[in-house]
């Protein structure tokens, strides 16, 4: 099983920036994809970003087209989600989560989730 823990999270005013971390450990990390979710206060829970773990391929839900950027860390466990002109509806807590399997990637079908982390965007 892969174990995942996110950090990084905060309180940021409007138009800031914020970075996510997400470190896996467990047994050997070599999933199909990594992704970054989220979840505001009764809604569902969404795709924010992923990354296909082989070939760096990177995928953004419009609404943050141009403001986040996914990467992939040097020690090959760890992604990050930079986060920049940040919206209070961007307020949500942030998931990391790993995708074993090949199918479709800009989906909420992941397999191992890490526990999240609040970003909350002030105005």
């Amino acid at each position: 099983q892969v174990h995942l823990v996110e950090s990084g999270g905060g309180l940021v005013q409007a138009g800031g920036s914020v970075r996510l971390s997400c470190e896996a450990s467990g047994r050997t990390f070599n999933p199909y994809a990594m992704g970054w979710f989220r979840q505001a206060p009764g809604k569902e829970r969404q795709f924010v970003s992923a990354i296909r773990w082989s070939n760096g391929i990177t995928y953004y839900r419009d609404s943050v087209k141009g403001r986040f950027a996914i990467s992939r860390g040097v020690a090959k466990n760890t992604i990050y989600l930079q986060m920049n002109s940040l919206k209070p509806e961007d307020t949500a807590v942030y998931y990391c989560a790993a995708r074993q399997t090949v199918g479709v990637i800009p989906t909420t079908r992941y397999d191992d989730w890490g526990q999240g982390t609040q970003v909350t965007v002030s105005s």
